[in-house]
């Protein structure tokens, strides 16, 4: 069982691109660098997606998109080319959708962009929408081949300058710290399977530090200047938004519209993982996010199924009656709790107060607030309500703390 998991591991490690070295914030490349150029035959997608920022700015890149030519996917070869040219395409469809923020929506997306996006996406066995683990795993570089986190760059960006950079590197290595507490998991199912509390003790502790870690590097990082708006607005979604209420229709794919959610923490493989670890339920989120489960690559998704239908954590805690497992158990919860505090202040301090901000503006300026714009800064790129959302996650967080009146009723 545990072996099943470990091929899970394998495959976030893999498509993370970084291992996290034990009790220090030192990241080194796996031994393949991570993929930055295609056959010359797709120059016109990788030019295009190298220029998003000025096109759309420009209030070009329509324009350009319209003269894409049909190309072929026979000769993406693998994986990796395969993710590339995935993140290309993602970038360029959703800068495309939402050139005009929310002032000029399309209802088509042209041929030349969606066939190729559509069947690339099939393989990959994603949705046709950027998501999660595009913009934020796999949309990094590492400029010297043998340098640290200071040599870190992304490949693709929208509007926004050095924001776009730091709010996507920044949450690679918020997932990037959260590796040693992944790869205590297997050591905690297998654990439970052979009674060893004191293996299982330790295992906790590390997915505490780990999710400390995270915690501790989002807030060194994310106290530099930064405006995220104008990223959330290019990662909204076209589902559940009255924007696009039919959603978006792929021509040369489907005849009729089709609604994705857009990119969203909530698809974060890490964070739903150590969910199902501790037996936290979400029950008024349940539906979405067990939804954005579907936005996750494969390996992600199935990890997190098998560890779902394993043993439970919790109750083997409360069964043991041991205090210390207790304490290593809510150890992990809280720290849980307080990444998704952060969370909240992180979105608050970057996205609903330069979006109120915004709009204020505009009303000094005599003009009305534009519906779309107020809709863009309120709903979260996944299409939730996202302070409601995120507030709603981090409570049922903190309740799953076990009480004491749990901790001194052993279960059978």
């Amino acid at each position: 069982y545990a072996h099943c998991m470990l091929a899970g591991l394998q495959g976030d490690t893999l498509e993370l691109g970084l291992v996290a070295r034990h009790e220090e914030y030192a990241y080194t490349a796996i031994k393949n660098p991570q993929l930055t150029e295609l056959p010359d035959y797709y120059a016109p997608w990788m030019n295009v997606a190298a220029n998003l920022p000025h096109l759309i700015e420009g209030h070009q890149l329509r324009r350009e998109v319209a003269k894409m030519p049909l190309l072929s996917t026979q000769y993406l070869r693998g994986h990796r080319q395969l993710r590339l040219a995935r993140l290309a395409l993602g970038f360029i469809t959703m800068g495309y959708v939402w050139q005009g923020g929310g002032r000029q929506t399309v209802k088509i997306l042209p041929r030349a962009l969606a066939v190729p996006y559509c069947t690339i996406s099939e393989l990959l066995d994603l949705p046709p929408i950027l998501v999660y683990a595009d913009c934020v795993l796999a949309n990094w570089k590492k400029r010297d081949p043998c340098g640290y986190v200071e040599n870190l760059d992304i490949l693709f960006s929208f509007p926004g300058g050095d924001s776009n950079k730091g709010f996507f590197l920044v949450s690679l290595l918020v997932e990037a710290a959260a590796a040693a507490g992944i790869k205590a998991i297997p050591i905690i199912v297998n654990a439970i399977l052979h009674h060893g509390l004191c293996s299982l003790e330790t295992a906790l502790q590390d997915v505490a530090l780990s999710i400390c870690k995270m915690r501790e590097l989002a807030h060194s990082v994310w106290e530099r200047p930064c405006n995220c708006f104008l990223l959330h607005v290019f990662g909204t979604s076209w589902k559940d938004n009255f924007l696009m209420p039919e959603g978006l229709v792929y021509e040369g794919v489907w005849d009729s519209p089709k609604q994705f959610f857009g990119g969203s923490a909530a698809q974060s493989s890490t964070l739903q993982c150590f969910d199902v670890l501790l037996g936290i339920q979400h029950r008024f989120s349940a539906e979405y996010l067990g939804c954005m489960r579907d936005y996750m690559p494969a390996a992600h998704r199935a990890f997190i199924q098998t560890l779902a239908s394993g043993p439970s954590l919790r109750q083997f805690v409360l069964a043991t009656g041991d205090a210390g497992l207790h304490a290593a158990f809510n150890k992990c919860v809280s720290a849980l709790a307080d990444l998704r505090s952060y969370h909240i202040q992180i979105a608050t301090k970057y996205i609903t107060i330069p979006a109120g901000r915004c709009r204020a503006e505009q009303q000094q300026l005599g003009g009305c607030v534009h519906k779309g714009t107020s809709v863009l800064s309120e709903r979260g790129t996944g299409g939730t309500g996202f302070m409601r959302f995120l507030k709603a996650i981090r409570d049922t967080t903190r309740k799953a703390q076990l009480t004491e009146q749990e901790a001194t009723v052993p279960t059978h």
